[in-house]
């Protein structure tokens, strides 16, 4: 117990003492579990298929006495929510998207004071061997990504891709920036561009949407914008990208791109005597070019509260 003549300097400091003469409150926050690896085999015929997806569960909602009093009345134990995601794939998973749009209706229904949340998923490909019916091997060539946010009866889907690595060995180049006295790197019109597409694109409210399809379209258009014209830089490149995925589906809101730029570097042979005509190269993984974008509608409405709660994007 704090007595008079304690000196003020080292006495606790409660809420009303606080340096800035504010209350101390709790902030936002949110809980669950993360990770939750889920393979689910169909077994429906003799030909047999897989679903291998990671997912996150995280709750919003009144969850204060929980931090101020320690008081668990409302949480809702991060081991029912790994259940919880276990027992729905049970009965099916479908699309990364539908999977988490039942779990946010679970829990914001199932449980009063759960306001809202976010779920989020990956999901691993996996391909047959010769057309075997129960014989896979892993499809290595990029995650599909799904995050459902949800705020009272309002459902933000954002589907995504990442870990799609691609190259190009010609068509691109990097000439006219500015140069100072820090300036070492040579102007180029024909060089490797290298990168791993990481991108992810909101729906708008409301949009009927098979989520299958459209993230196989999705990813098509990427990749043949990538490869498609001449790049005078890796921010055009991306524009591009962008812009195409906006054409060819009214129903995305916003695609958020995210790129390094991984360097191929033309390794000097003269010292042995040898020219390099750009066909032996050093591929540096770092430090990289880091591009990142937003390409938008004009008329979208702010979803920034949403893309808050996704880390990794401008």
């Amino acid at each position: 117990m704090v007595t008079e003549t304690t000196p003020a300097s080292s006495r606790p400091v409660t809420s009303s003492e606080a340096p800035s003469g504010s209350k101390i409150v709790l902030g936002q926050n949110q809980y669950g579990k993360a990770e939750v690896r889920v393979v689910r085999v169909s077994r429906d015929t003799e030909r047999h298929s897989i679903e291998d997806l990671n997912v996150s569960s995280q709750l919003h909602g009144d969850f204060l006495s929980a931090h101020t009093e320690g008081n668990n009345e409302h949480v809702v134990a991060t081991d029912t929510q790994k259940n919880t995601i276990y027992a729905f794939a049970r009965e099916r998973v479908g699309s990364p998207e539908e999977f988490l749009l039942r779990l946010a209706d679970h829990f914001t229904g199932e449980f009063d004071w759960v306001s809202g949340g976010r779920w989020e998923a990956e999901q691993y490909g996996w391909q047959r061997i010769e057309d075997h019916d129960h014989s896979f091997v892993r499809d290595n060539r990029e995650v599909r990504t799904a995050v459902v946010v949800a705020d009272g009866d309002r459902r933000t889907v954002v589907s995504g891709v990442q870990d799609l690595t691609v190259l190009k060995t010609t068509q691109s180049g990097f000439e006219g920036y500015p140069k100072d006295r820090y300036t070492t790197l040579a102007e180029t019109n024909d060089r490797i561009m290298s990168t791993d597409v990481k991108a992810r694109w909101r729906f708008a409210d409301g949009a009927e949407v098979d989520y299958n399809a459209v993230y196989d379209d999705v990813t098509s258009i990427l990749l043949a914008k990538f490869g498609e014209k001449y790049s005078s830089a890796l921010q055009q490149t991306m524009f591009d990208m962008g812009k195409a995925v906006l054409e060819a589906h009214p129903e995305i809101a916003e695609i958020k791109l995210s790129l390094p730029n991984n360097h191929h570097f033309v390794i000097d042979l003269s010292f042995c005597g040898l020219d390099n005509p750009n066909v032996v190269f050093h591929a540096d993984d770092r430090p990289y070019g880091f591009i990142e974008a937003t390409v938008r509608r004009e008329d979208s409405d702010d979803a920034s509260a949403v893309w808050e709660l996704i880390p990794g994007f401008c």
